[in-house]
């Protein structure tokens, strides 16, 4: 009987994902351990492994396939000594839910596709006062202007009033009438509104569209979200690194083959420290109590291709200098290239993101929840200081804390980025 291969949890939280690529074809033999396909989770595209061998029967699910099931049969293995035939009677079974998964949540989506559009349907609407933009983003979105009342002179119809119309209706009477051949259009379209994000287009040149994956999905809603609902107040130092930038000389030229300390790994071991020092900082938020970590693990923010993810670096209060370098590296590496375990991005008790490698002065970041801090590093440049009433010239580097204020008090804040700089600008004390 042919070996079912399901579409694998990747993570906890995982329930469906999409089918980016497939490393094999129907036909090809493979064995336990090989790299079979590529999955995108709502975090990152990660590679799947075969856990039977045999030969490649059937594949079912064809790449880019979207909302694939946790579970869903997505290929049949044919054992030794089965062939082909092997395979009638096995495609009716579950494989077929797996295959119409991601078409059937766009013909979900875009149900109102096999009705005709209202605004069409009513000629009345012809006649019914409304502005010519009004009118255009009424067609676009199958909004019937004869259900919509006009805030414009003389209850003319204007665009707010086609926007208040469409965010009042359930997302699936949001979507725009088109032909049966351009279902998966009228499915994206509806998206905005959906999510009540709908901007006029009018009037934008040429334009290449770019799906977006489930990650930028994700990134987009999780942002989105901390955004509106958590409250962020942010607190800014500058950290002299003359004496950290000698520092990390000298180790370098010392380090054993293969490790290359940077600033973000100095970076990384000054803010464990600091958390240490001040405990109430590495926290997480929760409706029901504020949980305060007893252990350091850094999530560290790393640009990859469609987005970025957090890499975490466990327990790094515990770790030196070379071990967290040697740890990043490696992390970052996988992150790259879509390899990355679960286990090695999920949690996190606060958050580093740094941009001074490409020049940025100073920023602001956004707090990862339910995480209470992230720390942005900016670049070190050289700057006039006042030193002992005389002006002076230092290498300079803005670090910006963004904190959640149901988790971090200000004082609490403003005690543990003092305790940061200090580690930042005497780097000999993190190394006792």
């Amino acid at each position: 009987m042919p070996i079912q291969v399901l579409m694998p949890a990747l993570s906890p939280t995982m329930t469906e994902g999409t089918l980016a690529k497939w490393h094999v074809k129907e036909g090809d033999t493979v064995e336990s351990g090989d790299v079979i396909a590529e999955i995108e989770t709502d975090k990152a595209t990660m590679e799947v492994e075969a856990v039977d061998e045999g030969t490649v029967g059937k594949l079912l699910v064809s790449e880019g396939s979207e909302g694939v099931a946790v579970n869903a049969v997505i290929a049949l293995l044919l054992e030794e000594g089965e062939d082909k035939g092997a395979l009638d009677g096995a495609d009716t079974v579950a494989p077929k839910v797996a295959v119409d998964k991601a078409p059937a949540t766009e013909d979900a989506k875009a149900a109102p596709v096999e009705k005709p559009a209202p605004a069409a349907a009513k000629s009345p609407t012809d006649r019914v006062k409304a502005s010519p933009l009004a009118r255009r983003i009424a067609a676009q979105e199958g909004v019937d202007l004869s259900d919509v009342d006009g805030s414009g002179p003389r209850g003319r119809i204007v665009k707010r009033d086609i926007e208040a119309s469409m965010s009042a209706k359930p997302a699936s009477a949001a979507a725009p009438s088109k032909t049966a051949g351009e279902a998966p259009v009228a499915s994206a379209k509806s998206a905005p509104a959906a999510s009540g994000w709908n901007p006029d287009l009018t009037g934008l040149p040429e334009y290449e569209e770019i799906p977006n994956s489930s990650m930028r999905k994700v990134i987009a809603r999780r942002l989105t979200e901390s955004k509106q609902q958590v409250p962020h107040f942010y607190l800014t130092v500058d950290c002299e690194i003359d004496k950290l930038l000698a520092i990390r000389k000298q180790l370098n030229d010392k380090a054993a083959d293969g490790v290359k300390i940077s600033v973000n790994d100095i970076v990384i071991r000054a803010v464990s420290l600091a958390l240490k020092k001040v405990p109430a900082a590495n926290a997480v938020w929760t409706d029901a109590a504020i949980l305060r970590c007893k252990q350091q693990d850094i999530s560290v923010a790393v640009s990859i291709d469609g987005g970025l993810i957090t890499p975490v670096i466990r327990n790094a209060g515990g770790k030196g200098l070379a071990e967290i370098s040697t740890e990043m590296k490696d992390l970052a590496g996988k992150a790259r290239s879509g390899k990355l375990k679960p286990e090695e991005f999920q949690g996190g008790t606060f958050s580093v993101s740094n941009l001074g490698m490409f020049g940025i002065k100073e920023f602001a970041a956004i707090i990862n929840p339910p995480q209470g801090c992230i720390l942005a590093v900016g670049a070190g440049e050289q700057r006039a200081v006042v030193k002992d009433g005389a002006l002076a010239i230092a290498t300079v580097m803005s670090c910006t804390l963004s904190v959640d204020h149901r988790v971090v008090d200000g004082a609490v804040g403003a005690e543990f980025m003092a305790e940061f700089k200090k580690l930042i600008e005497d780097p000999l004390s993190m190394l006792l």
